[in-house]
């Protein structure tokens, strides 16, 4: 698969969002990035449905949901209602992966499951045959501008060899303190969609840091 590019709203100026938004689409970024916080399971609060409401009509790249929030299966008919391309939820935060899988499938979209640095890849290991892709955060979920936890390599490279040996049709996506040089890292450990919020938003030429992202 070749490398895709997520750019995480989450980096972005708030107060330009909807140029930010276009800054990035014509950067070359593949995905938008959108983090869905509630301060209970991440201690962080980001933005919601009435922001996507409001920006989803000018984005025209796919959506990509990442709700760090408990019990997930109750928000995702009102993602997908607001036009999101795929919701990514995190395993610690669902009391019924496999129910919070089948909603997401049921609207039709792309299902990502996620972990933290500390869980153990073989929790979602049940699970990788019936979603598109999996999350490896490579910080701790709730803030931007982290840095990059090199340890998080060793479950890049344990999902990504499950899915290879097993010819399976599944992304693996990172997202956390994702610049220059830890894509290099990330890339040649398997993952394939590389989530940057930061480098990207920060960067004097953005498309340049788009590029040395995906290659």
């Amino acid at each position: 698969m070749e490398n895709l590019v997520s750019a995480s709203l989450l980096a972005c100026n708030f107060a330009e969002l909807e140029s930010e938004v276009k800054k990035a689409e014509n950067s070359g970024v593949d995905w938008i990035h959108y983090d869905v916080m509630d301060g209970v399971f991440v201690r962080n609060i980001s933005f919601g449905e009435p922001v996507l409401k409001s920006i989803s009509p000018i984005i025209n790249l796919p959506i990509d949901a990442h709700l760090m929030i408990t019990d997930p299966i109750r928000y995702i008919d009102n993602y997908a209602d607001l036009g999101v391309n795929g919701v990514t939820f995190h395993y610690e935060a669902a009391s019924d992966t496999q129910a919070v899988i089948d909603k997401i499938r049921s609207r039709g979209l792309k299902v990502g499951l996620s972990i933290k640095p500390a869980t153990p890849v073989k929790s979602i290991l049940p699970y990788i045959h019936e979603i598109d892709m999996v999350l490896i955060m490579t910080v701790e979920p709730g803030f931007g501008g982290q840095v990059f936890l090199p340890e998080t390599l060793d479950k890049i490279r344990e999902v990504r060899d499950y899915i290879d040996s097993r010819s399976l049709n599944v992304r693996v996506q990172v997202d956390g303190g994702i610049n220059g040089e830890t894509a290099k890292l990330v890339k040649k450990a398997g993952a394939d969609v590389l989530v940057s919020g930061s480098y990207i938003f920060g960067a004097d030429d953005m498309e340049s840091a788009v590029e040395a992202l995906r290659n």
